[in-house]
């Protein structure tokens, strides 16, 4: 395997890559050539994520893996379903994409996950975790209603193998005894200890055909005798057990088959080979290491997950050593007070986190494994005693949550919007119908991103305004968003305070801890045209700016739900056009809610709700996406003067 230290700053050659137009050419080739493709791949996935940015470490540790999937199923024939989506990089590389990959995660370009719509290969559209046993097994099951020969298989991460969801997989395919193939990719994260040429010689041994033709033979002969069966049964697992974590899987009713090398080639190529032949559900168990073949991410692959795309270099400089990689940003370091230079919303959570946990014992931090992603590092570092991460397990997270604040505790839940919608029940069942004391912090409200419309927070603020007793506060500002969790966290019930990614405009932020005052709403400005923009957290921005433009009144209405009556009712009785202005879907959203407190107090003016629109937005930077939803300044400002007429 050939190492890197270095990203390449050029495209690298890949001759036996470059002739790869489908997987289909890999079946042809001998172990030498597949050797080639791996160490290519490689080499062309570094390059081409350092051209673009993105996930990283994921895809580097299953090149292998990936070629060898390929190599054995009979793909797009058979279905090869990834999980999340992360380590999917090499996969799109080899099936068809591999000169569209500098532009993925962009604007028009690939998605930054498996999506149906991009490719024949791309058998299901992920970016959330733990689904892809679910749907691997409803197309195992499909296929055997119609009669159909393919196999399917599922590649999940230990990680994501954490949420109850997998499990629920597992046991069905397990009770239903379908065809699917699970391939477990550990990269280290603690599933179990790799037992080294042992369990290499047990998968050869327990996938070989003679073993696998006496296995179903000896069944056949002992199916006769009485108790033979099960005895038989019973004597392989514990064979099994003695020599392979094997105990959980078989269990559940799957052939478990490793922990194996999944670096080793040969080896890989050989297990699939045979696994996929087997009849019932198979469980492989892999063990990579994330970053693999590039050495910095090897050192450091929390670091390492996603990186930002490199710098090109000046002209004079071309041929000249690289500039050194720098991985994904992490936590910033906390502004002196009174500084106005931009600080990440996380990061200003994060800060917020560690004070308020300073000055209250009660606190508890509790997050579904989004320490880096949610800036908890800090406090899992200060607090550890008081920090949970539960791993990929929002409904628990939620859960968790509640049955803490039913003991006099404070809980903060850290999630993203896109992943709350997954603990949405627990939300309404567990904690608002009994109206506990759950303070919630939603990252990545909004457009996030070149990750898509899987992750986009584009739905919470609708899926959060119908809950009864729940509060919703969206901040303008840096300063805001401190002063809302320090009130959401003092409200005597649940409360969420949703902020997006990245940076906020620059405001200086305060170091007390003194909250916001919920329902109220903030005047910015009174203007002499008889149009008055309510405008709701992120959207202040493009908002100040068109009220400037057309000199109108521009209020930052900072509470959803509650929402300022006096306010809003003021503003409608001082102009002709009443604007609302969200970064998230209209319907159901803050404008409408704005709508129905009109309509209950009788009030007739016109209203234009702008917002995102009834439809799934695409990846591309956010700043092009606002655009395109025509929610930046230019766009608002169009859609007012239409109005207007």
């Amino acid at each position: 395997m050939k190492l890197f230290d270095d990203i390449p700053v050029e495209r690298p050659a890949t001759p036996l890559l470059d002739t790869l137009e489908a997987p289909a050419a890999l079946r042809a080739m001998n172990a030498g050539q597949l050797a080639q493709v791996a160490d290519e791949l490689r080499a062309y996935l570094l390059y081409s994520v350092g051209v673009s940015g993105g996930h990283f470490g994921a895809g580097l540790g299953v090149v292998e893996l990936t070629v060898a999937l390929h190599q054995a199923l009979e793909t797009p024939h058979d279905r090869l379903v990834w999980d999340v989506g992360h380590q999917a990089y090499p996969h799109k590389i080899l099936t068809g994409r591999r000169e569209a990959m500098t532009g993925i995660r962009q604007y028009g370009g690939l998605a930054a996950f498996p999506r149906r719509a991009e490719s024949e290969f791309d058998t299901f559209g992920v970016g959330h975790s733990s689904t892809s046993i679910s749907a691997a097994l409803g197309m195992a099951l499909a296929a055997r209603t119609r009669g159909e020969s393919r196999r399917v298989c599922a590649v999940i991460g230990d990680g994501a193998l954490t949420a109850g969801m997998a499990f629920e997989a597992l046991a069905h395919a397990g009770h239903v005894d379908a065809n699917l193939l699970v391939v477990l990719n550990d990269n280290e994260m603690s599933i179990s200890e790799n037992v080294g040429g042992m369990a290499s010689y047990l998968a050869r041994i327990l996938t070989s055909k003679p073993y696998t033709s006496m296995r179903e033979g000896g069944k056949r002969v002992l199916s006769h005798l009485p108790g033979a069966l099960e005895l038989a049964r019973r004597t392989e697992e514990h064979m099994k057990g003695m020599i392979s974590p094997a105990t959980l899987f078989e269990e559940l009713g799957f052939n478990y088959i490793g922990p194996i090398d999944g670096h080793d080639l040969p080896l890989l190529v050989e297990t699939l080979r045979n696994m996929r032949d087997l009849e019932g559900p198979q469980f492989l168990h892999v063990k990579t290491r994330k970053g693999k073949g590039f050495l910095p991410a090897e050192a450091d692959p929390i670091g390492y997950h996603a990186i930002t795309k490199l710098e090109k270099s000046d002209p004079e400089t071309q041929g000249a050593t690289p500039p050194p990689l720098k991985p994904a940003p992490g936590p910033e370091k906390r502004d002196a007070p009174g500084r106005a230079k931009p600080r990440k919303y996380c990061s200003v959570f994060g800060d917020w986190l560690c004070d308020m946990a300073a000055a209250d014992e009660r606190l508890i931090g509790i997050t579904p494994a989004m320490r880096e992603g949610s800036d908890l590092v800090r406090f899992s570092k200060e607090y550890p005693e008081r920090y949970f991460d539960v791993a990929i397990a929002e409904q628990h997270a939620v859960t968790l949550a509640a049955g803490m604040a039913c003991e006099a505790m404070k809980p903060v839940v850290a999630i993203y919007s896109t992943f709350l919608q997954r603990g949405y029940d627990q939300l309404i069942h567990d904690v608002a119908v009994q109206e506990l004391d759950v303070t919630f912090a939603i990252d990545r409200a909004g457009l996030v991103g070149e990750d898509g419309p899987t992750h986009h927070g584009s739905l919470d603020l609708s899926f959060l305004r119908c809950i009864p007793g729940l509060v919703v506060l969206a901040p303008a500002d840096e300063a805001e968003c401190r002063a809302m969790l320090s009130a959401a966290y003092r409200h005597p019930g649940p409360a969420a305070v949703r902020y997006p990614r990245g940076t906020g405009p620059g405001v200086a932020i305060p170091d007390h801890l003194e909250p916001l005052k919920i329902g109220r709403a903030e005047w910015r400005r009174r203007g002499a045209a008889r149009v008055a923009l309510l405008a709701f957290g992120s959207l202040n921005g493009p908002a100040a700016e068109v009220a400037e433009r057309l000199d109108a009144t521009h209020l930052n209405m900072r509470s959803i739900k509650p929402l300022d009556r006096d306010a809003v009712l003021a503003a409608a009785d001082g102009c002709d056009l009443l604007v609302t202005l969200e970064e998230n879907v209209v319907a159901g959203g803050a404008g409408s809610a704005v709508n129905e407190l009109l309509m209950a107090e009788g009030v007739r003016v016109e209203v234009l709700n702008l917002g995102l629109p009834d439809a799934f937005v695409e990846h591309g930077k956010p700043a092009e996406l606002l655009a395109e939803c025509g929610l930046d300044a230019d766009g608002i400002e169009a859609s007012i003067r239409a109005r207007r007429g």
